[in-house]
This record gives C-alpha cells, structure tokens and sequence, in this order.
C-alpha cells in the first residue's frame, strides 16, 4: 500500500495539485506520495501564519510554555511511529530514527522552560528627565527548512525556539523525507496550538521560494541546507532584509596526536565518519594522523571499517551503516572517489557498492577509506556527504593547525590528545564553530551550535538559539 500525505496549513490537511513520489531507500521503492502546495495554499498559508502572529506572540510566556510541554509529551507518545516512517524515508536504522523524534520532543521541553526567562533591560538614563526600557519582542513569521538527513530533529532546532519566542511558523521539509516532519508538525498542533501558528508546505522548491522571500511578513528564514543553498537564500532575503539564520555546509577535521587514546580515537573517528552513511553536517571527512602513529592508525582504522555491516532500517540487530538517501548520493561518491583516484590517492577499502546480493536494490555504498591523499583533491576541500573518509597526517602542531583550517568550513573540529593543555590551545586556534576534544558529541540542546566562515550565520540551540528568533525595542519615555 503506498501512502498519502499533503500539506497542512491552518489546522487542516490541504490536497494540493500534482504529487511527489517519497522512496524508501534500502529498495528505491516507492512507498508515499505527497500532494504539491499550490500557489494560492501557499499564500494561505503566509497569512494564516500572519494573522496568528498578532494572538501567539500576545500570549503569557507560561501559556507558550505549557503548550510546548504539551507539545513534547504528544510527540513521545507516538514517537515510534513517527521514527517508522523517518527510518523508511531517510534509511537510518530504526532505533536511531526513534532516538532523533524523543530528541525532537525535548528540543520542544527546553525551549519551552525558556519561554519565561526572556527579559528586557533598564539602560542608563540620557537625561534626568528621561527613561528608558529595552524589551524584546518575537521576530514575526518564520520560515523553517530542514534538511533530509535528521528532517525531525533540525526542524525541531528551529520550531521549538520559534514558538517559544512568540513566533508562528511555516516548515517546508525536504522533499526526500517529507512525511516525518508532516507528522511532528501535526503532533505539535495537536497540544492546542492556534490555528495557524504552526503549517507545513511541500511541493516546488522555485514556486515555494519565490512566494515566501518576495512576501515581506516573513521576516526570518531558518535553514539547514548546504553552502550553495544558504548563498541562494542570502542573495532570496536581499529585497525584503529577512533575518537569517544559516546552518550550512561542513567539512570536519579529526586531528589525532600521537598522545591520545589511540583506541578510542580509532572507535571514535569510524563512528563519525561512517555514522548515517556519513550524511552529517558534521561527519568527518579528513582524519589528520600525527606522522608517528599514521601507519598503526591506517591499519587499524581499515580492519575496524571492514568489520563493519550494511543493512536496511528494520533489520536486527540494527546495521552499522544504512543506504544513501538517493542514487545522486552514490553518483556525488563516486565523484569524490576518482578524483582522487586520478590525483594519485589510494582507497585502502571499499569504493563500490556492496557485493551482498540484498544490497543491490537500494542505495547502499561500501565505505570508504582513502590515503595518499593531496591538498587539491576534493575529499580534501569539500563536503562528499556520504561513507568517505581521507586519512592525512601532520608533523607539528603548526600543520595540523594550518591543516584543519585550509577549508573554507568552519562547522564542528574533532581534537584527540591526553594533553589538556595542548588541546585548549590547538581549540582555541581552530577556526571552527564548535569544537570536541576527545569525543564525537558537538552538539548540546543546551550550548550554541554556531558555523564559522561559509558554514553559516547566526547560532542554533542553547539559549542563543532562542535570542535569534528576537527582535530589541527601545522605550524612551519622559518622567
């Protein structure tokens, strides 16, 4: 049976015009469809977002609060469900696609316990005579795009701080993973939410993009998306001066020194590079060795990735890699894996699809690991998103800290040393947003996840992520 979603706009599910096809990668089978927003549902859906504003962002900050905490308690309830049809669309391993929905409902808790801690300022008098109140008020309409990789946990980033400040929002989802995001969009409304303050969209990306940045009662845009993507929506924004916030593309560094817990640096660059078929944001994608240890850190790196299994969502126990989300995603790999190739670089393992005959019908690719590796190659500059690793190696601290930063990224570094001291200083030279030394764990609903450089503007999560979604007035008045 293939399922049908459509757009939900103001409280109701809309059908709209034409259909996506959604497609389960472990068998590039079609399994959903989703109807396509039209013009006039998208038009419907801004002003229904508008006219919601002017009641949501009036209401008590405990009222937001409580709705949100309600929010969070609906969306566990059917947290299994909704991970079901993550796992499906997106590939991950079901246990994972469960843990991502639970996360998204805390996202929603937190941001809610935070809704009562915003507060305004008493600056210093210009005059005796006068008096001043610096308060903060909700942006206004917000629209949120999330990208196909996590689709509920990074809207989740974005409508959870959102509604907490006041704001009503518009999601489009990817049209890859559309149908967990309509179901967490829905489950939200269903803790009595006004209608309207919360609508998803899908269909035509260039009809859809047109319509919201010429429209000027959307005042911010929040995306996940890549670096190209984030640069098409500064260049959208320019007409109206839409608030942005950006988090884009990455290209992670994990620096090893010969110091550091070797297995666990082993362990813990395998897991980032290769977990979710490594299309993360912050997957590792160059692994820089201290010139000493390299060899040993090769050949135990490979023989940990040759251990490792592929397999579908469902299967048990669950599989160490899940399929690419679509047959592009093998064709960008590829790519990746013969430019380097012809640049004299060495895949060491995989570089194919997988020879397992129950692997042949999705979008399953081994992975890969490659050395001997150059500064012009692409796996070296730009982000492959998928299971490819490039194994490097430095000399001094000097080069490993050049190294890392040759990107134009600047997302999430990865530092592995037992020498504290040497890691806060080498931290502190990195030109990354975020930075973890000797784990794989970067990110914190309660800590700000910012990109530096071309991976983005403005800041996600922590209390931080709650202040992008609000706007300064200044009131002066005479006593």
């Amino acid at each position: 049976m293939v399922l049908h979603y459509s757009s939900f706009i103001n409280g109701i599910e809309q059908e709209g015009e034409g259909e996506i096809k959604v497609t389960d990668p472990s068998n590039g089978k079609v399994f959903a469809t989703v109807s396509k927003v039209t013009a006039n549902q998208i038009e419907e859906a801004i002003e229904g977002a508008y006219q919601a504003f002017q009641s949501w962002s009036q209401k008590l900050a405990s009222e937001r609060a409580h709705i949100l905490f309600r929010a969070a308690d609906k969306v566990r309830e059917i947290a299994k469900d909704i991970g079901r049809l993550l796992a499906q669309e997106q590939g991950k391993a079901f246990p994972d696609a469960e843990k991502e929905v639970l996360g998204a409902a805390d996202c929603l808790e937190y941001y809610g316990s935070l809704a009562m801690n915003i507060v305004g300022e008493i600056p210093p008098n210009s005059a005796s005579h006068l008096q001043s109140l610096a308060i903060r008020q909700p942006v206004g309409v917000v629209f949120a795009v999330a990208a196909w990789n996590y689709p509920v946990s990074l809207i989740s980033w974005k409508v959870a701080p959102a509604l907490a400040a006041g704001c009503t929002v518009i999601v489009k989802p990817s049209r890859e993973t559309p149908l967990s995001t309509i179901e967490f969009v829905k489950a939200i409304n269903e803790a009595s939410l006004p209608e309207g303050a919360l609508n998803v969209i899908i269909g035509d990306n260039t009809l859809i993009s047109q319509k919201i940045f010429s429209d000027p009662r959307i005042r911010l845009v929040a995306l996940t998306g890549s670096t190209e993507t984030g640069k098409e929506f500064i260049k959208a924004s320019a007409p109206t001066v839409k608030k942005l916030i950006l988090e884009l593309g990455g290209h992670s560094p994990f620096i090893v020194f010969a110091d550091a817990n070797f297995e666990k640096a082993v362990k813990d660059g395998l897991k980032r590079a290769f977990r979710n078929a490594g299309q993360i944001c912050n997957s590792v994608n160059r692994i820089l060795v201290e010139g000493k240890i390299k060899d040993s850190y090769i050949k135990a790196f490979v023989e940990a990735t040759q251990k490792l299994r592929l397999g579908g969502a469902f299967e048990e126990p669950a599989p160490d890699l899940g399929p690419l989300v679509n047959q592009a995603g093998i064709e960008r790999i590829k790519d990746f894996i013969e430019d380097a190739q012809v640049k004299g670089g060495k895949v060491l393992w995989g570089g194919k699809k997988p020879d397992d005959p129950r692997l042949q019908e999705g979008f399953f690719f081994e992975p890969t690991v490659i050395t001997e590796v150059t500064p012009d190659m692409k796996i070296m500059n730009e982000e492959p998103f998928g299971p490819v690793v490039a194994i490097d190696s430095f000399q001094s601290i000097e080069e490993a800290i050049e190294k890392a930063n040759s990107v134009r990224y600047g997302l999430v570094a990865y530092l592995y040393t037992q020498d504290m001291k040497k890691a806060f200083r080498v931290a502190e030279r990195l030109e990354w947003g975020s930075v973890a030394i000797n784990n794989i764990s970067p990110d914190s609903l309660y800590a700000p996840y910012p990109g530096w450089k071309e991976s983005g503007l403005g800041v996600e999560l922590g209390h931080q992520g709650l202040e992008e979604y609000l706007e300064w007035k200044h009131i002066k008045w005479e006593i």
